[in-house]
């Protein structure tokens, strides 16, 4: 006799969240979905997925139930506001926020959780849209090793099965995931400032980036990110917004942890110019934009 699959809730059906949810469904998972605003609700249920009115009803309805959504107070709000998911949690159920939040909230929530009966792991991801329309997401885990098994399943609808990584305990998935962003920012920051270099002195950057990609600075930055700069096409797969705010969380968590860090804080002032520029809807690798102003280039 076949087990039949869990039914999971999936909260947060954005650029991220839509396609995440998607990979879930076509897994076979038998998935209820709810989301602030009505549009994506209905393209999954037109797909298989059931709608639920309020995070508190997915609960309910969900024995896994993952959160997907922008920032730290939209989690606290979907988890633990009026009609949140722990009004609706039932004992051993697992909470999985794929979100990218403060660690010190993450661990709070997990508590409070365990408190109820549930466990929550905090996975946050790497590999934008991209990653998350094929399934080949990397995912940071913190918090019980035990829940992270049992949610292994649906987090390999979502990410390759070898970048599924247990970090350590409840928090260790986002401090992860803030050092993510940390390598990212100084990345961006160095790739763009090496395109500025080469069209200054002439030299095409694109060959640039065919030379750079057979050795030691090859980076999936340079491959996709390069790319994007030398096209200037700045669509979003990750909105500079969204890395703005992530940064922010890092660089709180640098300074809980007492760790200098002049390379991130450049790399945060570039992203803040594309912020005050009104930029921040943009992809983050325009980035290069700033750099290339600054030195005097057409953006």
């Amino acid at each position: 006799m076949v087990d039949t699959l869990p039914t999971v809730g999936f909260i947060g059906l954005g650029v991220m969240g839509r396609p995440m949810a998607r990979r879930v469904l076509a897994a076979g998972f038998p998935l209820v979905v709810h989301n602030r605003s009505r549009a994506p609700v209905d393209v999954l249920v037109e797909a298989g997925a059931e709608a639920a009115a309020s995070p508190a009803e997915v609960a309910r309805r969900a024995g896994i139930v993952i959160t997907m959504v922008p920032d730290t107070p939209d989690v606290e709000r979907v988890v633990a506001g009026p009609a949140g998911i722990f009004e609706g949690i039932r004992p051993g159920s697992v909470i999985v926020d794929m979100s990218t939040i403060a660690p010190s909230v993450a661990r709070r929530l997990a508590g409070e959780a365990q408190a109820r009966g549930a466990a929550m792991l905090d996975a946050p991801v790497s590999g934008g849209e991209i990653g998350a329309i094929e399934g080949t997401l990397s995912i940071m885990v913190g918090g019980d090793g035990a829940a992270l098994e049992r949610v292994r399943p649906v987090l390999e609808a979502m990410g390759r099965k070898d970048r599924i990584v247990h970090i350590g305990p409840s928090g260790a998935g986002q401090l992860a995931k803030a050092c993510n962003q940390l390598v990212l920012a100084a990345t961006l920051g160095g790739v763009s400032e090496a395109f500025a270099l080469a069209r200054k002195a002439g030299v095409d950057p694109a060959r640039v980036r065919e030379a750079l990609l057979g050795g030691f600075a090859y980076s999936r930055v340079l491959e996709v990110h390069g790319q994007r700069m030398l096209d200037r096409q700045y669509v979003p797969g990750f909105r500079a917004a969204l890395f703005d705010k992530d940064l922010r969380i890092a660089s709180a968590t640098l300074a809980e942890h007492h760790v200098p860090a002049p390379v991130s804080a450049a790399a945060q002032q570039l992203v803040g110019a594309m912020m005050a520029a009104g930029e921040g809807q943009d992809d983050y690798s325009a980035v290069a934009r700033v750099v290339f102003r600054l030195a005097g280039l057409d953006a």
